[in-house]
């Protein structure tokens, strides 16, 4: 097997999320930071997280009430008088 060509490993990594939980497993990095685990997973906790960050039920329903709000405009039907007429 050649020397150095693989990274160094760490047994005791430590892996830190956002939610605050700390644990330890064996990895290339020192150091891991996530942003969710399975601690503050919804699939794992049970919990259901809806995250409608953007507003986008709201700005839709604002946007429908607009929109039934305006009369819809009468379009205008062509005649046959508008059609040039041709002599037999």
């Amino acid at each position: 097997m050649k020397k150095e060509l693989h990274p160094t490993y760490f047994p005791k990594a430590t892996v830190q999320c956002a939610c605050g939980n700390k644990f330890t497993i064996g990895s290339t990095k020192e150091k891991i930071e996530v942003e969710i685990c399975s601690a503050c997973h919804p699939f794992y906790t049970g919990a259901e997280k809806v995250l409608d960050t953007a507003g986008r039920v709201e700005k839709f329903k604002s946007r429908k009430t607009k929109s039934d709000a305006i009369p819809k405009a009468v379009k205008k039907v062509k005649t046959s008088s508008n059609k040039k007429e041709t002599k037999a």
